[in-house]
């Protein structure tokens, strides 16, 4: 279907995605200018459906943006009242004195929210202002102008055949068109993809880095339930196999999130995330806090882990990248969302500035100054090496280096400069015959449950008429490739059980894609080792139904 058959409409600024970062920028060019038009695009059924975060949130970003939100009634109902961390055994655990750690790392002040309730909240907020939010429209194409410039989005285009032909009931969307377009999809989002390619924006940069981060809502026997409690834990399970750990973080009405993140540069194919996961919880430790609970909600989602030097360029021409879409997570604070928040006010600054003085589809170099010179790059730089340092010398090395250079780094120095990531997670991922399978128990369907069970808790659909969002640049390559080589590990990094490989008696392997259980968490995108998945978005509306992730 050709552009020419669409509806046109003209915007000042078009935001693709009701995230933390889009709804910031929405929010600030209308508190600068209330004549000017913002729309904001959503996948999801409704803002905050696609939302899956920790979160303890560092409310700087907020408070910069909406300085009364308390009286205008931001749901951070939950301050943190105490901090702890573990080291895991399998039998036991040893608790980590908070002493030696950088003011940084320190929650006072910071609360346990729902980021999902809270895009909510924040999508009111820009209503109230005169923002256009609408959810269930994907942004499922980029619009270029004759000089090769984003101008805008084709969005709401509904009603293909699996094979990607029109179908009887095909809408065939709007093109919407702004003087600038930002980009605020998450984590890997299709589009920011697309631009980073298409403009080099990661030239001269270190590989972005990746985690996959799987959460649970638990309520659990009121007798155990410390609002405002926050725990994290390394070691157990992991090991050596993999870096990452855990969170548990005491919420109202006595729910706990419990989540699990595993950094996706692990070696081993044969590793499963997600089985990890169900493991920790019979820690010994975990297991007396869930035992009699409920879990009640699952989802998952990556995380951008590269930090300070991978944050590509974030502007080209009429198109500027926001929060996740660049990668601006602290991860020794395991808290992106603030930064998210920020990117968005300077990203809406820049443009105001620039409209203002009738410019139009030029890049916002105002928006990356701020970023790099501001509260974000001062916050991503302190901590640069961390994650780094995990990957090459490993856990325990990483605590104490990592801890003195988060130090140093507060009086302005590195006794590490800055250091590189190397491999991209794709990259890093071995040979199956270089590693030992993994024995994962049963899952015991009390404290640990299958995928398939999890997944109907994360109210995920996609209407199966259409074509598969998860598109094989080679069909062969995963039979061919993947499986005598890496064991195809698409059968277990995927959180969802999208993916697997079906062996039947008298015929060969099959690749079987099961589309409708993604919660588009982009791990597939992130971690093939034959970078042979590309995740685009699916009909809007489709995907995860969190309630309050």
């Amino acid at each position: 279907m050709s552009g020419s058959a669409r509806e046109t409409i003209e915007y000042d600024v078009v935001i693709a995605g009701a995230g933390p970062a889009g709804l910031s920028a929405a929010v600030r060019l209308k508190q600068l200018d209330s004549s000017l038009d913002v729309v904001v695009l959503e996948k999801g059924s409704e803002v905050g459906a696609h939302i899956l975060s920790g979160a303890v949130l560092d409310p700087s970003g907020l408070e910069a943006l909406i300085p009364d939100w308390k009286e205008k009634g931001a749901p951070l109902n939950v301050p943190v009242t105490s901090d702890k961390f573990y080291m895991l055994g399998e039998a036991g655990q040893i608790r980590v004195p908070g002493f030696p750690m950088p003011p940084l790392m320190n929650n006072h002040g910071n609360y346990i929210v729902s980021m999902a309730n809270v895009c909510r909240w924040m999508a009111e907020q820009a209503e109230e202002l005169g923002v256009e939010v609408f959810p269930g429209m994907a942004c499922s194409e980029l619009v270029y102008d004759e000089n090769g410039g984003v101008k805008g989005v084709v969005a709401g285009e509904f009603g293909k055949e699996a094979d990607g032909t029109p179908g009887p009931a095909y809408e065939p969307g709007m093109e919407l068109h702004g003087k600038y377009v930002f980009l605020s999809e998450g984590v890997r989002g299709s589009l920011a993809k697309e631009v980073i390619a298409k403009y080099d924006l990661s030239k001269g940069k270190e590989p972005q880095k990746f985690g996959i981060g799987m959460k649970e809502i638990w309520e659990i026997d009121p007798d155990k339930h410390n609002e405002g409690e926050v725990t994290h834990t390394m070691g157990w399970p992991l090991g050596g196999n993999a870096g990452g750990g855990s969170f548990i973080y005491h919420l109202e009405n006595n729910q706990v999130y419990v989540g699990f993140v595993v950094h996706l540069n692990y070696k081993n194919p044969h590793l499963f995330p997600y089985m990890e996961f169900q493991r920790f919880k019979h820690h010994p430790m975990v297991a007396e806090l869930l035992e009699g609970g409920k879990r009640v909600a699952y989802g998952a989602r990556a995380i951008s882990e590269g930090g300070y030097q991978s944050m590509p360029k974030m502007v080209a021409p009429g198109v500027a990248l926001l929060g996740c879409s660049v990668g601006m997570v602290n991860v020794p604070r395991i808290k992106g969302n603030h930064n998210a928040m920020l990117s968005g006010k300077a990203a809406a600054e820049a443009a105001f500035d620039a409209i203002k003085v009738e410019r139009s589809g030029d890049e916002l170099t105002a928006y990356e100054d701020d970023v790099r010179g501001g509260a974000i790059g001062k916050d991503l730089k302190k901590v640069r090496n961390v994650k780094p340092m995990w990957s090459k010398w490993g856990m325990l090395p990483s605590l104490a280096l990592g801890g003195l250079d988060m130090w140093t780094n507060t009086l302005g120095f590195s006794l590490f400069g800055t250091m590189k990531h190397g491999k991209t997670d794709a990259a890093a991922t071995e040979e199956a015959s270089k590693h030992k399978v993994i024995d994962y128990p049963k899952p015991d369907g009390k404290l640990s449950f299958d995928r398939l069970t999890n997944v109907s808790f994360a109210m995920t659909n996609h209407e199966e008429s259409q074509p598969s969002h998860l598109q094989l640049g080679d069909d062969k390559l995963p039979i061919s490739v993947n499986l005598p080589k890496y064991g195809e590990p698409a059968q277990r990094y995927c959180p969802a059980g999208v993916y697997e490989v079906v062996e039947e008696d008298g015929s060969d392997p099959r690749f079987v894609i099961n589309f409708q259980n993604c919660v588009h968490c982009k791990t597939c995108d992130i971690k093939d080792p034959s970078q042979n998945i590309n995740w685009v978005t699916p009909q809007g509306g489709d995907g995860p139904n969190y309630p309050n992730m």
